[in-house]
């Protein structure tokens, strides 16, 4: 098996940066280097000490670029690729008018098949080397995101999307067609290759109290799985869903009530939360999940880190294709940073990149496989240029520190910035 040796400057964390002087919270080489043996890291570190572990390894020159993990995005939706980039409306408006007619074409296997090689190559032409994806209705869609995946041998986590109330006729499951498609597609998917399966009740608006009995069946029967919903993205969201629940005594008491809530559970957006809520999700330990690009897209609201971390809650951020705006998470932290800046919340550079590394790793419990460059990590890596524009490298003739080059990377970068992703151990990121 050929070796493959990175040489570049490398970047990796250990623990999230309190801030610039928290040095012990990452490694960064000047003259680094990043070994892959197949689909793994074998070492990473000092170009001429990772040389010595293998000497006959391919070199791929990167310098003077920078070399870290592979970004990962904890919530996406595979099936609206195209209706990205659609005049915005508020969430349920938004739902009815372009998501469901567009999730409806996912029953053509031809569609979906073309679709999930087209959505995992944005992927990787943005740096993102995992994502967590609700499919459509269909297991017609959730074969087609883990085939293409297999194909690229991407860590990739989804499921098929369950509701059998309040969206279209050809939409609708049934509490037990929803539960035996879901069942199948973990008998076979699940822990085959890198897939992962995430059950995935799309929200409590669209599933019956007999269908939430079902998920919290799936749930017992395969606890390895993640789950995955959404959380209080908006007010009206929110009124209906407790409408339709009335003996919960909030939003999230409707997944708490069926025992969905542990550390497997993403729950994206998570904005409009009372404090007994904000208590509970620290308590069961699942992962409220951030999605600034959509908040903002859809006028939602704005998500509240510090209150979520001060009472102990492990937080992802992700793009959420397609209300979110863009499948760059160097965008979504750019985003990201400015809805905090209006809450007097501040988001440094180095804690951005570990959130979007290490951070959503350690959200999903994958943080021993992949979002560092540790030996024995899997061999998912990312090439990041500062100059790649003109108005970057303009920029950069100023740039003194790490942080500050980490900084213009989040703000100004796109996929224009990725020199190449590399998934497990193969290059991925097509001509710009």
């Amino acid at each position: 098996m050929q070796d493959t040796l990175l040489r570049g400057r490398t970047l990796t964390f250990h623990h999230r940066p309190e801030g610039v002087e928290d040095t012990a919270a990452y490694s960064y080489v000047e003259n680094g280097a990043v070994l892959m043996r197949g689909a793994k890291i074998i070492a990473s570190g000092d170009y001429d000490q990772v040389r010595k572990a293998g000497p006959q390894a391919e070199v791929i020159d990167h310098r003077p670029h920078l070399i870290t993990a592979g970004f990962i995005d904890t919530h996406v939706h595979f099936p609206q690729v195209q209706v990205i980039a659609s005049w915005g409306r508020q969430l349920l408006d938004w739902l009815n008018g372009y998501v469901f007619p567009e999730e409806a074409r996912f029953i053509d296997p031809a569609h979906a098949d073309e679709m999930a090689g087209r959505f995992l190559d944005l992927l990787s032409d943005h740096g993102t080397t995992t994502a967590v994806a609700f499919c459509s209705v269909h297991a017609t869609s959730v074969e087609a995101y883990f085939t293409a995946a297999a194909a690229r041998n991407m860590r990739m986590i989804g499921g098929k999307v369950m509701m059998d109330r309040n969206a279209p006729d050809n939409l609708r499951d049934t509490p037990q067609s929803g539960f035996e498609d879901s069942a199948e597609l973990i008998a076979k998917w699940h822990g085959k290759g890198r897939a992962g399966y995430a059950i995935s009740p799309r929200f409590a608006i669209t599933s019956t109290p007999e269908q939430m009995e079902m998920t919290a069946a799936l749930v017992q029967a395969h606890p390895d799985c993640h789950i995955q919903t959404h959380l209080s993205e908006n007010r009206d969201e929110i009124a209906f869903a407790t409408s339709l629940y009335p003996k919960a005594r909030d939003y999230l008491d409707i997944y708490e009530g069926y025992g969905l809530l542990n550390d497997k559970m993403l729950l994206g957006h998570a904005i409009h939360l009372g404090s007994r809520e904000v208590g509970t999700l620290a308590e069961t330990g699942a992962h409220p999940v951030f999605c600034p690009t959509s908040n903002l897209f859809l006028g939602s609201g704005l998500f509240d880190d510090a209150r979520l971390r001060g009472a102990g809650t492990n937080n992802g951020i992700a793009s959420d294709i397609g209300a979110g705006t863009s499948y760059s998470m160097l965008q979504t932290l750019n985003e990201g940073y400015k809805v905090l800046q209006l809450q007097n919340q501040s988001l440094h550079a180095l804690q951005a990149f570990d959130w979007i590394t290490r951070g959503n790793a350690q959200v999903l419990g994958l943080a021993d496989r992949i979002g560092t460059l540790e030996a024995g990590s899997e061999a998912d890596v990312v090439v990041l240029d500062a100059r790649a524009t003109p108005a970057m490298a303009l920029r950069m003739e100023r740039v003194e520190t790490l942080a500050d080059e980490l900084f213009l990377l989040q703000t100004l970068g796109d996929d224009r910035a990725i020199v190449q992703t590399y998934v497990a151990g193969q290059p991925r990121k097509r001509a710009n």
